[in-house]
């Protein structure tokens, strides 16, 4: 008995793992970036559940969804959007204070976002699509300054679980990119 246990435990560190985890590996460097002297809170981005969650989403049409299999993001995806935001507009130098809620920043403006599409599209050749609403809440007197949706799309190149991946990654740091600069211009 005490040797069945024993193989089953040395077993249990050799196993293929179930899920293979990926994160969103870019942090896009903003060129041109103004600088401000005031603060910025990037609260977590809204999403419907179908984008709140760690699975990756694949679009078989309009109205068909799948998820990625034997794949997940490492965090629910709007946990690592909003880390990879902070991180880009912190990569940029040309802010005061950049955070999340909970910080203790004393917040100028509010950069609002909700992910509307963060998939792979297999309507026709395999493409990453990124969209995100992103809205710049001044927070002294609660008025939205300015709104604008950001879409990019990336072709998948190659095969496999990470291929996808790379495209979404790619797709996400043309979006960032684009809110970034677009925030630092309009505050």
């Amino acid at each position: 008995m005490v040797l069945s246990l024993a193989m089953v435990l040395a077993g249990c560190g050799t196993r293929a793992a179930v899920r293979d985890t990926f994160s969103l590996a870019s942090t896009p460097i903003v060129e041109r970036a103004a600088a401000t002297s005031r603060q910025i809170l990037v609260p977590e981005p809204s999403a419907l559940k179908t984008h709140d969650g760690d699975q990756i989403v694949i679009r078989l049409s309009k109205s068909e969804l799948q998820y990625l299999a034997r794949a997940q993001w490492g965090d629910r995806l709007p946990r690592i959007v909003q880390d990879r935001l902070v991180q880009t507009f912190e990569n940029t130098g040309k802010v005061a204070g950049v955070g999340k809620p909970g910080q203790g920043l004393a917040i100028d403006y509010q950069v609002i976002t909700e992910i509307r599409a963060f998939e792979i599209s297999t309507n026709g050749p395999a493409t990453a699509v990124v969209e995100i609403f992103a809205k710049v809440l001044n927070d002294r007197n609660g008025t939205v300054q300015t709104q604008k949706a950001f879409r990019a799309v990336a072709p998948v190149r190659g095969t496999g679980n990470p291929a996808f991946v790379s495209a979404l990654d790619a797709a996400f740091a043309q979006v960032a990119s684009d809110i970034v600069g677009w925030t630092l211009a309009s505050i």
